[in-house]
């Protein structure tokens, strides 16, 4: 397989395990925010297409990983998970023109987005790179 599709395959795994631990983190962090539902509201859809979008974002960005690694001499697990970490602080201001100006202001939101990505940016790295044998 090569390096495009399996960082590919690993941006859209990573979007999913994000979506899946999303219950626990609201509870966690106390915040009820999930992306791939305000995609879904975005788009005029319910939640599965949400998902389905959140997904394909993952891959898109599983595509940038990969053209960014042929790019630049830093490890690729450190350049995924500083890849999302980056991504999430370049964005984060637009929540408030999406989502409420109260969610852009807490902490708490902040931190669990923080967590979210660096969750993504973490599983992208490893299911993208194989392990050396």
């Amino acid at each position: 397989m090569s390096a495009r599709a399996r960082a590919t395959l690993a941006g859209a795994t990573a979007a999913a395990v994000w979506a899946l631990q999303e219950p626990l983190d609201r509870r966690v962090f106390g915040v009820d925010y999930s992306d791939p539902r305000l995609l879904g509201r975005l788009a005029g859809r319910g939640a599965r297409a949400g998902l389905a979008i959140h997904v394909a974002n993952g891959a898109g960005f599983g595509i940038a990983f990969a053209e960014i690694r042929r790019r630049t001499p830093v490890a690729p697990r450190r350049l995924a998970l500083g890849l999302a970490l980056a991504e999430h602080v370049a964005l984060w201001p637009l929540i408030g023109v999406v989502e409420s100006r109260a969610l852009a202001t807490s902490p708490r939101a902040f931190a669990q987005a923080t967590w979210r990505h660096a969750l993504f940016g973490w599983v992208l790295g490893r299911l993208a790179v194989p392990r050396p044998r």
